[in-house]
């Protein structure tokens, strides 16, 4: 095997445990009081369809995560 091979393994698994703790984030935010009741968000209703986009929970996450990977990468 060549070492080419390598990095995109280890690209591979680091993916798939990101896209596991983003899952399991999303799976808690529903059980944390107030994340979703934030405001900012943006609601569409329609006749059969109400679209619901929570901005201040995203900004909050996002600065969160960036946080988390930040100080991982420092090492």
């Amino acid at each position: 095997m060549g070492d080419g091979i390598y990095p995109l393994a280890r690209l591979l698994i680091i993916i798939g445990i990101i896209t596991a703790a983003v899952g399991g984030l999303l799976l808690l935010s529903g059980k944390i009081p107030g994340l979703d009741r934030l405001p900012g968000g943006i609601v569409i209703q329609r006749k059969n369809v109400t679209f619901y986009f929570p901005v201040a929970t995203s900004i909050i996450l996002s600065i969160v995560l960036t946080l988390v990977l930040w100080l991982l990468g420092r090492r």
